[in-house]
């Protein structure tokens, strides 16, 4: 809608609001009682001389008048369903009709009845006004082979206005529909293994627990700079030092990075830890929940996503990090050069100005990111990084230049990542220092040396497994979308010009 034209429709509707004014009709009203959903109305329906009368309320999405009568629709949360108003039966009520436009939120009571074209509809005795919209709704037209063009075509214009998004399109509300029952459903599993819900800092005076650059505040009381929290990591271990042996959060996570298909600065992150299991005990346990997860809301084990068919059956496949790179990269890590390692990242195409940035275990894991991750469609464990990669993890027990440590991909990208938590208090201190060495040469996403944790350790934290799942990617995979801005209510954009 153009500009003026929506100037023109704006003046239009605020010109109803100030007769519904003069009038003497409230046009933003203070509640309504229903009786019933529409969803709920439509399956009490029984026969054409029903004699229940249903109170509904909702938005008017159609409304046609035909001179004495008027057909129009009223959508809820649960649906939608027909109205039709007969100005005999409405009396003066009947003339409200005229100051009502699409968006409007009404309150209607009558009888159920069915249409000569078998449509089950309430016939409206009374009517109330409870909300005015003055903007209209983005509804856009719908042309003949279904194909919907409006405003809200455009995804960015979706992400700004999410509120107008959600209000016309009614699979978006699904989406989030579906979301919410995911979070429930990895609560309620981790709940049923016995695991306690805990709330860690958001605000922290150090940032730890993943590669990230973190977002910084200055606390003016304290005159200090404090951090938005990368990962819940260290403090969900604080815990089971704690003696609080088997701990979950599920919360959001903020890094400083850029925007994309698979990244928003602010997410949600499911993170539990247990005392006296390890990686292989978190893998069993993940494919559980995830199996699980899958099987109660779709009924189902294999789900088609993306193009692709997935399978959630257990056992999910099991593979070597070192192997993966080997097969499809062509080089043995035990003793691959950088120079190898460019080499490779040169025939993929990477551009030499990223190339000279990276070296060590950086230019691992983007040789891996390259070659590796578009192979792995299923769900599928990749097992025993290396250890400059995982300065948190227990070492292999039988190669101690890895770590116990592993992946979860599903659809090329990364869903979930787990350790055999390290609980040596002077092997971490000596990992903290290397990140602190690269960090001095440059590295930004380094981790800090936390002078707090360390101590924690030294009273003694138990074996332990833990795992931090990205909500966000997991409902792009289930909700079949392919950007996660279309799984996050209101995403990060950059500002408006």
């Amino acid at each position: 809608m153009a500009e003026t034209e929506r100037s023109f429709v704006e003046a239009a509707r605020r010109d109803k609001l100030k007769a519904l004014v003069e009038r003497g009709i409230a046009p933003f009203a203070y509640r309504f009682v229903r009786s019933a959903t529409a969803q709920q109305a439509l399956a009490a329906y029984t026969a054409d001389d029903d004699a229940a009368t249903h109170a509904l309320a909702g938005r008017l999405i159609a409304l046609r008048p035909h001179g004495k009568t008027t057909f129009a629709h009223l959508e809820d949360a649960s649906g939608k369903i027909q109205l039709y108003f007969k100005s005999d039966e409405l009396g003066e009520a009947y003339a409200l009709l005229e100051l009502l436009d699409l968006g409007d939120h009404v309150g209607v009571a009558g009888r159920l009845m069915k249409t000569r074209t078998g449509e089950i509809t309430l016939r409206v005795a009374r009517l109330t006004l409870l909300a005015k919209a003055l903007r209209p709704l983005p509804l856009g037209k719908q042309d003949a082979s279904g194909v919907k063009h409006g405003e809200l075509s455009d995804p960015e214009l979706r992400y700004r206005q999410r509120y107008a998004d959600l209000a016309v399109h009614p699979e978006v509300r699904e989406v989030f529909r579906l979301r919410t029952r995911i979070v429930q459903g990895i609560r309620a599993f981790l709940d049923a293994k016995g695991y306690l819900e805990v709330e860690t800092p958001v605000l922290q005076p150090l940032y730890g627990g993943a590669a990230a650059v973190p977002f910084q505040t200055h606390w003016e009381a304290l005159d200090a700079t404090f951090y938005l929290r990368i990962a819940d990591e260290l403090y969900l271990k604080r815990c089971l030092v704690g003696g609080l042996e088997k701990v979950y959060e599920i919360g959001h996570d903020f890094r400083n990075e850029g925007l994309s298909r698979f990244h928003n600065p602010e997410f949600t992150m499911a993170e539990w830890y247990e005392a006296y299991a390890d990686y292989n005990d978190m893998a069993a346990l993940t494919e559980e929940m995830l199996a699980g997860l899958v099987q109660q809301l779709f009924g189902a084990a294999i789900l088609e996503r993306h193009g692709a068919t997935l399978s959630f059956e257990r056992p999910f496949a099991r593979t070597d990090y070192y192997g993966l790179v080997r097969e499809h990269a062509g080089v043995d890590l035990t003793n691959a050069s950088d120079a190898d390692l460019r080499a490779v990242l040169k025939r993929h195409n990477t551009p030499p100005a990223e190339l000279a940035t990276l070296s060590g275990a950086k230019l691992v894991d983007e040789v891996f990111k390259t070659t590796v991750e578009p192979k792995l469609v299923q769900p599928t464990f990749v097992l025993d990084y290396p250890v400059a990669l995982s300065p948190l993890a227990k070492p292999k027990r039988d190669d101690p230049t890895r770590v116990e440590r592993w992946e979860l991909f599903v659809q090329h990208r990364e869903l979930a990542n787990a350790f055999s938590e390290l609980n040596d208090p002077d092997e971490q201190r000596r990992r903290f220092e290397q990140q602190g060495r690269l960090r001095a040469a440059g590295d930004v996403e380094a981790q800090q040396l936390d002078e707090d944790f360390i101590p924690a350790l030294e009273y003694g934290m138990p074996p332990a497994g833990g795992v931090g799942m990205g909500v966000d990617r997991l409902t792009m995979i289930l909700a079949d979308q392919t950007n996660i801005r279309d799984v996050i209510l209101f995403p990060m954009l950059r500002p408006e010009s």
